[in-house]
């Protein structure tokens, strides 16, 4: 079979990375407010949220490097247990200790099974067709980020927020394993045994990261999942200064997220109108100069289309970053570099917020997002800097048809063809 036809995998694997990432985003705000519930104060909580992003950065490379040499839909249902065992003991944990351990088993299920769906991605698609369904696949991430917070909301609240919290963890559990029911067959095993790498081929991670491409693919990724999560994290907070109601908010952030899927459906005419590399670079610069719009005092409707732009333009960056990566990693090695732009995201996830806090503690509110505007300034050059490799470059025979027996011809000389 070859890769590209019959995408019903890439519907089932959107479906199920939809419960997937939907429980994870509903779990991890619950999770902080058990926390709280259990005596917890905010250092506690940052240490539990934490966990989730740094136990998995051990893993992260190993699990990448299993899927170059074996099949990667094991992963997937193994990610499924993990967070959704993650999940559900979360919710009856009654110490502050356990709390952390099961947010790390969440976060360790989240890893394999991002890296064992975008590896399956990279495997099951036809070189040109990577940067649409990177795309499609990526809506699966917008879809649960958009219901999980707002399921969350529904849930948590009242006076013992120690069982509604618990409450949503067990149904965040409960979501995550309906993923389940789109893993069937999602692996071609023809398809991937001529993907794999051999055993004895094991790319060192210094070459890997020395591959032109491979750096700007992390750096970029790392660079929009920042803004992403010190957007989620921070607005709530800007409103609160400006006035700003709870409710409004929720609203802004999901209007952020509906435009990043809006853009990810029209993502491949976009990028036959002006191209991949343009692409990045505009929607990388774009997002620079609307993080630093965040800043100023503007009116509420002027937030909300600047909010409405930034996540349209934030929606590039993730599944193009996963071709560049892809494109750019030696041969027998993909799913390592894959891993390891996860783990960019994982540091990001730890690091940015960090940070948007202690500069937010020195110059005020909104200076986190003038951060974020530099990050992405930065990820624009090098975005403009580091083109990837063509499509046709190794593997792309895949999507070629064998020449016909017979007619083959030899060139020789001037290019004079001989019978062969």
């Amino acid at each position: 079979m070859r890769p590209g036809r019959n995408r019903g995998w890439l519907l089932r694997l959107v479906i199920a990375f939809s419960f997937a990432q939907a429980a994870v985003s509903m779990a991890r705000p619950a999770v902080s407010y058990r926390a709280l519930a259990l005596g917890a104060d905010e250092r506690a909580v940052g240490v539990i949220a934490g966990v989730y992003a740094l136990l998995p950065l051990f893993a992260a490379v190993p699990l990448g490097r299993r899927t170059d040499h074996g099949r990667c839909a094991p992963l997937l249902p193994a990610g499924v247990v993990l967070i959704s065992g993650g999940c559900a003991l979360s919710g009856v944990a009654g110490s502050l200790w356990a709390m952390a351990v099961w947010s790390g088993v969440m976060g360790l299920g989240h890893l394999a099974f991002v890296i064992g769906a975008q590896s399956l991605v990279a495997r099951r698609s036809a070189p040109h067709e990577q940067d649409r369904n990177f795309g499609h696949f990526t809506i699966g991430a917008s879809l649960g980020q958009l219901v999980g917070p707002v399921a969350a909301g529904a849930l948590i609240g009242g006076h013992d927020m120690a069982t509604s919290s618990a409450l949503a963890l067990l149904v965040a559990g409960a979501g995550a394993a309906v993923a389940f029911t789109s893993l069937w067959r999602i692996e071609d095993r023809r398809t991937s045994s001529g993907s794999r790498a051999r055993p004895g081929d094991r790319v060192p991670v210094r070459r890997i990261l020395r591959a032109r491409g491979v750096p700007a693919g992390i750096l970029i990724s790392l660079a929009v999942l920042s803004a992403t999560d010190v957007l989620t994290a921070y607005l709530p907070v800007v409103g609160e200064d400006r006035g700003i109601a709870p409710s409004v908010i929720g609203l802004l952030l999901s209007l952020r997220a509906a435009a990043t899927i809006a853009c990810r459906l029209v993502l491949t005419p976009l990028l036959r109108l002006v191209g991949r590399t343009l692409l990045l670079t505009v929607t990388c610069l774009l997002s620079a100069l609307l993080c630093a719009g965040i800043a100023l005092p503007v009116p509420l409707w002027a937030l909300a289309l600047i909010l409405a732009a930034l996540g349209f333009c934030l929606g590039v960056g993730q599944p193009l970053s996963m071709t560049t990566v892809v494109r750019a990693a030696p041969d027998g090695a993909r799913s390592t570099a894959l891993a390891l732009r996860l783990t960019g995201n994982r540091l990001g996830q730890v690091a940015a917020p960090a940070t948007a806090g202690l500069i937010a503690g020195l110059a005020g509110v909104a200076a986190p997002f003038v951060m974020l505007g530099g990050l992405l300034l930065v990820s624009a050059g090098v975005a403009l800097r580091s083109p990837a490799r063509p499509a046709d470059r190794d593997g792309a025979t895949a999507d070629r048809e064998p020449p016909a027996r017979g007619r083959a011809r030899r060139t020789s000389g001037a290019g004079r063809r001989t019978p062969p």
